[in-house]
């Protein structure tokens, strides 16, 4: 059996002892689960899912606390202290993640947080975290095809928009013009793929694009009028910033889709906003 350190594993309880319970870790030998983690009424036997990392001495430990990130990971994490080797980070283990000098882009300080990326150093066998994480991007040619669901960690502000990190894997950028909300590093949503470049670039959009879009939201607007006595105040007029509170869309899609509806003579358009007709 093998284990993976910095990441969740299923384990089996094989011994009970008084601070705590022995897990099988195959090659590894036995694992210790301190007993503060040691769940209610779990007995020799069971199978738990733990975490796997090094403790203060370096030992390998288990624990079923479920931390923020995990070896592989892309994650937005805040600095709880600092010393003389580097800074390290509260991603949810009673341990801190270290990260090293050589692996900041700039000195980190307490109290702030920075995207990094999460593994393991091969010189110490050490979980530690890096936010020069441009190298642990892929350099592969990305899978995708325009329009495909995907997830993105907003990682930094540019001047053409935001750079993203697309499902833990792939550089991506949010041009500034496709943007109908705030964005915030470290913010993880929803996106979709709006163009693979020839270089594998990604361009990224917060909703989907074109006919389908409309399709989708037409339905949307539909069912809210018929549950708002077939009214409501916004309009094509309205700002954005109201039209994005109340539906989740930008002011384009709502343009688009209200002018469908209107063609259709599904609703009509007042000054007082939009009615079913």
């Amino acid at each position: 059996m093998n284990i993976e350190l910095g990441k969740m594993n299923r384990l089996r309880v094989v011994k009970a002892v008084d601070f705590g319970m022995y897990l099988d870790g195959g090659d590894a030998g036995e694992i210790l689960l301190p007993a503060r983690y040691v769940p209610e009424g779990c007995s020799v036997g069971d199978e738990l899912d733990v975490f796997l990392y090094l403790d203060s001495e370096e030992r390998l430990v288990a624990t079923t606390q479920t931390p923020l990130a995990q070896v592989g990971d892309f994650a937005y994490l805040q600095v709880a202290w600092v010393n003389n080797y580097g800074a390290f980070l509260d991603w949810g283990l009673m341990k801190d993640l270290f990260v090293p000098f050589r692996e900041q882009k700039l000195k980190m300080q307490k109290g702030r947080s920075y995207i990094v990326h999460l593994h393991i150093d091969e010189e110490s066998y050490r979980l530690m975290a890096s936010a020069k994480v441009e190298r642990y991007l892929s350099d592969e040619m990305p899978p995708y095809r325009e329009g495909d669901e995907v997830q993105i960690l907003v990682w930094q502000k540019t001047d053409l928009g935001f750079k993203v990190i697309v499902d833990n894997r792939f550089s991506g950028l949010v041009y500034e013009n496709d943007l109908f909300r705030p964005l915030h590093t470290g913010d993880r949503v929803q996106a979709y793929i709006k163009q693979v470049r020839p270089d594998g670039k990604l361009d990224i959009t917060l909703q989907k694009q074109g006919r389908e879009a409309v399709d989708d939201f037409s339905q949307v607007l539909l069912e809210h009028l018929q549950h708002n006595a077939g009214r409501t105040p916004l309009c094509d007029k309205s700002p954005a910033e109201e039209i994005y509170a109340m539906f989740g869309v930008s002011k384009k899609v709502f343009k688009k889709t209200v002018g469908d509806l209107y063609k259709k003579r599904l609703i009509e358009i007042t000054d007082e906003g939009l009615r079913l007709v």
